[in-house]
């Protein structure tokens, strides 16, 4: 079977021990409608309707409960397969550079795979996908733009994506739109090429206020005094995503739209070693959006990840 073949099949399992489509694309992290088209495809492929549902219900036909014993046992097969395979591919190290994220299971999906060595030089995105193109790296964790992967020579896959807020003075915890929200932008494109960019790009499509900035603070204590300073929400990067706020300040969720930063994992075009590859495969390989593509989400033009 192919891989797409592979994803349905585990798309049913979901399903059926859910049953409910919500509650399985929440599991499986992908858009509700995506899941049901992929089961109404696996069900014209193999010629036997596999669900019966209505608006308030789901339930195996027959032939899904007949069928689903099989399908686990199959999907099994597959896995063990594929952690042999990557036993064999796993003796040469993989060396992978990252920005300020890295997967939390990252030891876990890939201890079957290869030896990874995380590299611990922590640079931009824009820093990392390059060194990934001139050789100093295997694999990087990044955000790239379709116009960086041509031009690098690069392939990516989606990974993660961080759900952006924004940041304010006062005590409401209300929704703001993003309209209603400034952006940082800082004159060192040294550190900060990869986030001006997207922010440049944020502005211009959602209606934010791109506001210009020359001491750093798109992150730290000097984000914090632009906060203080801003009479608007200030959104937040993916950088500071996990810095605890000043008592003073406080996290308000963006709406119209909701605004992503996407992590893709980028590797040199043609590459054929079997380590690398298995890499992308362990840690790539179930598709996951993360969000990406709900129908309020916003990710910039640029993003190869868009759809």
């Amino acid at each position: 079977m192919t891989s797409v073949e592979l994803r349905q099949l585990r798309y049913f399992v979901a399903v059926a021990e859910e049953l409910n489509f919500g509650r399985a694309a929440q599991r499986l992290l992908i858009a509700g409608p995506s899941l049901s088209q992929q089961i109404k495809a696996l069900e014209r492929d193999l010629g036997v309707r596999l669900f019966d549902r209505d608006r308030r219900s789901v339930s195996l036909t027959p032939a899904g409960s007949a069928l689903l014993p099989h399908t686990r046992a199959l999907l099994e097969r597959a896995d063990d397969l594929r952690h042999r395979a990557r036993r064999l591919s796993g003796s040469e190290p993989v060396r992978l550079g990252y920005v300020n994220w890295l997967p939390p299971d990252l030891a876990a999906r890939t201890a079957a795979v290869a030896q990874i060595n995380v590299d611990a030089w922590v640079a931009p995105s824009h820093a990392q996908a390059g060194r990934v193109a001139d050789g100093s790296l295997d694999l990087a964790v990044c955000w790239v733009r379709t116009d960086d992967l041509e031009r690098l020579g690069l392939q990516a896959r989606l990974i993660g994506a961080d759900r952006l807020y924004a940041v304010t003075t006062g005590e409401s915890t209300e929704d703001v739109d993003a309209g209603d929200t400034d952006v940082l932008l800082d004159d060192d494109t040294t550190s900060w090429s990869s986030w001006n960019v997207y922010a440049e790009e944020l502005a211009r499509e959602t209606g934010a206020r791109a506001v210009r900035i020359c001491d750093g603070g798109i992150t730290g204590p000097g984000f914090f005094d632009h906060v203080r300073r801003s009479p608007r929400p200030v959104i937040n990067s993916p950088k500071g995503q996990t810095t605890p706020l000043p008592p003073d300040l406080v996290q308000r969720p963006v709406v119209a739209p909701e605004i992503y930063w996407t992590w893709s994992l980028v590797w040199r075009r043609g590459e054929v070693r079997a380590a690398v590859l298995s890499v992308v495969d362990a840690l790539a390989g179930d598709d996951r959006d993360f969000g990406i593509h709900g129908a309020d989400a916003w990710v910039p033009e640029s993003d190869p990840h868009r759809g």
